[in-house]
């Protein structure tokens, strides 16, 4: 006897053509453009499983979700929906949909999924509490609607309320840690901490101490107890971002840790049981450290065990308006003017390649709220900046030969040492006949040193190793730099 499916949709033609496929898969279907009749045949045992839009003229969809879930809990739900926003996603998994598909999807694919749900290849979802989804549009952490995006979107629903390790992969600035912790802020582990280590931030040698916490006279220095990152995280999320750049020693302790749930403190003696979800994120290819001999295979396999691939900007050039829009909210909830940004302007840059992905698309938004004069920027505008960013990117990658220098990158077209001494003068001209206080050469490093340290850590996404190699400098000078020119060190995008 064939199964009945349920379809709801306001719209004639998508009921139309979704009813079509599933009658020539062998299906019988009773479609309607109500909520209410949806609910109605729900209530009354029809229909073996149910595909509905969210938006329907007489009710919102996950008003009536939980109803229908309450009245028939074995009932699969497929969501299908035009809004396509990671919200979306959740609230559908939050509900009990067994599925939820963006529009515009593929008939195929719908209809594989309603095969699967009917022969019960999905085990049942577990009930778990809702997440607190209403949220401010700014405070939405992942931004688009691509098909690309589409893709994070359903993974990252399905996880919400699972602890499966996670292993997050993609280019520098794509947003690892944005999805690390929309896992987190989503998901069962919600009311416990999320704790952020970068592995490439962090001296070699105190890795260990700085997950696992050490002991009283542990190591030379050790003059109290330190709590370690897992500590911290315990009942909550660690994330462990370039798990790449781990060492070996470290590698092996936390596969301890992930065999058998506990761990001891550098210097300790008693195990510690732990209760963490662990979500790792990384740039590097770890297969090829794998073949290298500088990452374990079987450490892989444990963190690898849900991969989620974070697409670069280039790969979902279509978000950007959606993407611009949400910096542009942002930077005016901080206190920049409101702006708008034209579609000629838009249409610029989703020609650039964006190799800084995310994080450059953000710089570029904030500094433009910042320093653009009209409240409407046009194409020109944007134009001159991302030939700012190209002439930059090249000094930056010299060739053969001598680096070029640095005043090439300088936008008025001034030399560095033209502006600074057209400025210098202009400071002395404020005293007069008389010279400013003694010191002047110190004040001069200090003002010049702190925008340079601060941009090499931020073009380095935090990472005093590569920001000091940038520097010519070594790592402890960098250190010492940080702390007397009082640098705040701000977790990154991705």
């Amino acid at each position: 006897m064939a199964r009945t499916i349920l379809v709801a949709d306001d719209d004639l033609a998508i009921r139309t053509v979704v009813t079509q496929a599933l009658i020539r898969a062998g299906y019988d279907v009773r479609a309607t453009g109500s909520a209410l009749m949806l609910s109605r045949w729900v209530e009354a045992g029809d229909g073996d499983l149910v595909i509905t839009d969210v938006v329907m003229p007489d009710e919102n969809i996950f008003e009536l979700l939980p109803r229908m879930k309450a009245a028939r809990p074995e009932l699969p739900i497929v969501v299908m929906s035009a809004q396509n926003t990671f919200m979306t996603a959740i609230r559908a998994s939050e509900r009990g949909a067994y599925e939820y598909l963006p529009k515009p999807f593929d008939l195929d694919q719908l209809v594989r999924i309603v095969g699967q749900a009917l022969a019960g290849t999905e085990a049942k979802k577990p009930e778990v509490e809702a997440a607190e989804t209403a949220k401010p549009a700014e405070e939405i952490p992942l931004v688009g609607r691509s098909a690309a995006m589409q893709d994070v979107y359903r993974v990252l629903a399905r996880l919400m309320n699972t602890d499966l390790t996670v292993m997050i992969t993609g280019e520098s600035g794509t947003g690892k840690e944005l999805v690390a912790r929309a896992l987190h802020d989503f998901g069962r582990r919600r009311k416990g901490p999320f704790v952020a280590i970068n592995m490439a931030a962090i001296p070699r040698d105190l890795i260990e101490s700085e997950l696992f916490g050490h002991e009283k006279g542990a190591f030379t220095g050790a003059q109290n107890r330190s709590t370690g990152r897992f500590e911290q995280a315990e009942g909550g999320t660690l994330f462990l971002d370039e798990i790449g750049d781990m060492p070996m020693e470290a590698q092996t302790r936390l596969l301890r840790v992930l065999q058998q749930g506990e761990y001891m403190t550098v210097g300790g003696r008693t195990p510690i049981k732990t209760d963490v979800r662990i979500v790792a994120a990384t740039n590097k290819d770890l297969v090829s450290l794998i073949e290298k001999g500088l990452f374990r295979e079987d450490l892989y396999y444990r963190l690898s065990v849900v991969p989620i691939r974070l697409p670069p900007l280039r790969e979902r050039l279509g978000d950007i308006p959606d993407l611009v829009r949400h910096f542009l909210n942002i930077a005016e909830k901080e206190g920049l003017p409101r702006k708008t940004i034209d579609q000629a302007a838009l249409e610029r840059m989703k020609r650039h390649d964006w190799p800084g992905n995310i994080r450059e698309l953000e710089n570029l938004v904030r500094r433009l709220a910042a320093l653009h004069p009209d409240d409407m920027i046009g194409v020109q505008a944007i134009e001159n900046e991302l030939t700012l960013v190209r002439r930059v990117g090249a000094a930056a990658r010299p060739g053969e030969g001598e680096a070029p220098r640095i005043v090439e990158a300088v936008p008025s077209g001034d030399s560095l040492e033209s502006f600074f001494r057209s400025h210098l003068k202009g400071y002395f001209s404020r005293f007069g006949d008389d010279l400013p206080p003694p010191g002047l050469y110190d004040r001069f490093l200090v003002e010049f040193e702190r925008p340079l340290v601060a941009a090499a850590l931020a073009a380095t996404n935090g990472n005093q190793v590569r920001a000091a190699d940038l520097l010519g400098v070594n790592r402890n000078t960098l250190r010492k730099k940080i702390r007397e020119l009082g640098i705040r060190m701000t977790s990154a995008v991705g």
